[in-house]
């Protein structure tokens, strides 16, 4: 417990220096500015004695300047320098002396005044000795203030002294000594030795209460240092257990790696698995076409069962029955991650014809937009020439002309707009500059307000990837111009914590009753595969007078290497 600080006690040591200090230098000032005017005094009383004189000679002589000499003495005896004499602080004896000089004076004055040199000649002889005993009084009087000067300055001065030495022990041993200590236990705990010298504990000050508390932290660090050596050691036989687990792993990638995915190089796999692991039995049942059996059960030994994932669903089993030693539990949910999925991309393989079929499909779909171009804008010449040729009468005719007129301007409408998207290039360095380019001539065709929001990240973007991305918004934003009625639409980008890459479109227009897409319409098909491109997705959200929000997400690295 802390009853005494020892900062608080050299704080007030050097406070009482300070004040000592000041006492001594104030009462030394104030006693020096009191003797300023002794001189002065002493001259004064030393003159009416010469004047006494004078006045004695004058009175002889008769000598005319006698009325100004007496004029002159009442003034020298109660001069302001003398009057100061009547303050309390000066010694009595001085007082008394300098009130009978006062009081005898008014009879050596009648005397004067009468023209009797032989009386004034009879009192001026004891009037002159009060006056020499008056200047001495106060000579001594100045010399006492000065020895009390002298007094205090010496008295301060030793007090000053003593306490600054007292401060000086007190910090010795109650501040450097413990510190002392200190350093020498820390400099031991530092080399791991924890059998420090015994630190005084018993200061009730700050450096007790450290010494206490560095003494609990010794005991705490003694206990942590033996717990993380019984820790270390239990570390260690994990980090053999996960060497062999990383070893068998590894093993089982190196297969998986330089062979072709399937039957054979799944059950060189298993056999890695049972042969290091050192099993008992091992077997896997993925549907009919998946049935691998390792070693010879004994009935003796639990199964052990491990469900496969594929797709966050059930698509199989991995059983084994331990050996000399069960396997840990990571490894074995490792083998069946790394089965599972080499199962999943030996049967993705066997779709691989299948999506570059669909592939080449759609290559042929984007090639015939060209060659229907000059096929439609043929069509709306010869309908001009058809109008020409039918009667104003004829109104069931004018009325299919018309409808069929409409229909080719939607069509040619719509494959100009599919042109211009597929020839849409990226002209600026980054994407936000080039989302604001392309955005421009689209403010221009909508009283609609487009703001785009884009944050830091986007520069990364190989060429491929921004045209996708601008054609998707482009698409996205000329569907909210036409079909939602909005007024205000919204592009925002940013990247989220995962590295992922985030495009959201959205508008406050009229809102779709449903997400499927009308028949003849492929604007939104088309979105969902440049996004599939992108390695992301593409997520439409929709409410009828809601509005409409269109999210794109994908990772910053794709594998997509084939451009529109």
């Amino acid at each position: 417990m802390l009853k005494r600080s020892v900062t608080s006690s050299i704080a007030r040591a050097l406070a009482g220096i300070v004040i000592l200090s000041v006492l001594s230098t104030s009462l030394a000032l104030l006693t020096l500015s009191g003797s300023l005017r002794d001189a002065e005094m002493i001259n004064f009383a030393g003159s009416l004695r010469m004047q006494i004189y004078r006045l004695a000679w004058d009175l002889d002589t008769r000598s005319p300047e006698l009325e100004a000499h007496l004029h002159y003495y009442q003034q020298s005896l109660n001069a302001p320098v003398l009057q100061h004499l009547d303050r309390f602080y000066v010694p009595e004896n001085v007082r008394n002396r300098y009130q009978q000089l006062k009081l005898s004076w008014p009879l050596l004055r009648e005397d004067l005044n009468s023209g009797n040199p032989g009386r004034y000649s009879q009192h001026v002889v004891h009037y002159v000795g009060k006056i020499d005993r008056f200047v001495y009084d106060l000579q001594r009087y100045a010399e006492r203030k000065m020895q009390l000067v002298a007094l205090t300055s010496a008295i301060g001065f030793v007090a000053i002294v003593a306490l600054a030495f007292w401060t000086i022990r007190l910090t010795r041993r109650q501040v450097v000594k413990p510190l002392n200590h200190l350093v020498v236990a820390s400099r031991y705990i530092e080399q791991g030795n924890f059998n420090y010298p015994p630190l005084d504990t018993s200061l009730a000050n700050e450096l007790g209460l450290l010494a206490n508390t560095f003494n609990r932290m010794s005991g705490e660090l003694k206990r942590h240092y033996s717990e993380l050596e019984n820790t270390v050691k239990a570390r260690t036989a994990d980090l053999m257990e996960a060497h062999q687990t990383m070893t068998i792993l590894y093993e089982a990638s190196q297969a998986l790696a330089v062979s072709s995915l399937g039957h054979p190089t799944i059950t060189q796999v298993m056999e890695i698995v049972f042969t290091r692991a050192r099993l008992t039995a091992l077997r896997l049942d993925v549907g009919e076409s998946w049935q691998i059996a390792l070693g010879a059960p004994r009935p003796d030994k639990n199964w052990q069962r491990l469900t496969l994932q594929q797709e966050n669903q059930p698509g199989g089993e991995l059983s084994w029955q331990e050996g000399d030693r069960e396997p840990p539990a990571p490894l074995m949910q490792s083998v069946g991650n790394l089965l599972s999925r080499a199962i999943w991309i030996h049967q993705a393989q066997k779709q691989q014809q299948q999506l570059l079929l669909m592939e080449e499909r759609a290559t042929i779909a984007r090639e015939l937009h060209d060659s229907l171009a000059q096929a439609l804008s043929y069509l709306r010449i010869q309908l001009t020439l058809l109008k020409r040729t039918i009667n104003a009468e004829q109104q069931p005719a004018q009325q299919i002309v018309s409808d069929v007129d409409q229909a080719l301007a939607d069509a040619y409408r719509q494959l100009r707009e599919l042109l211009n998207t597929f020839r849409l290039s990226v002209d600026e360095a980054c994407l936000p500059a080039a989302l604001q380019a392309m955005l421009t001539p689209l403010k221009q065709q909508t009283s609609a307000e487009i703001n785009l929001h884009c944050s830091s990240g986007f520069d990364a973007l190989t060429a491929q990837q921004q045209v996708h991305v601008l054609q998707i918004v482009r698409e996205a934003v000329l569907n909210a111009i036409r079909h939602a009625n909005a007024s205000h639409i919204e592009v925002s980008c940013s990247t989220q914590d995962n590295g992922e890459y985030q495009i959201v479109i959205s508008d406050d227009g009229c809102g779709l009753t449903t997400i499927e897409e009308p028949a003849g319409h492929y604007g939104l098909t088309i979105m969902h595969e440049r996004a599939q491109r992108l390695g992301g997705s593409l997520q439409m959200d929709t409410l009828p007078t809601e509005g409409t929000r269109l999210q794109l997400r994908f990772p910053s690295q794709t594998t997509d290497t084939v451009a529109d």
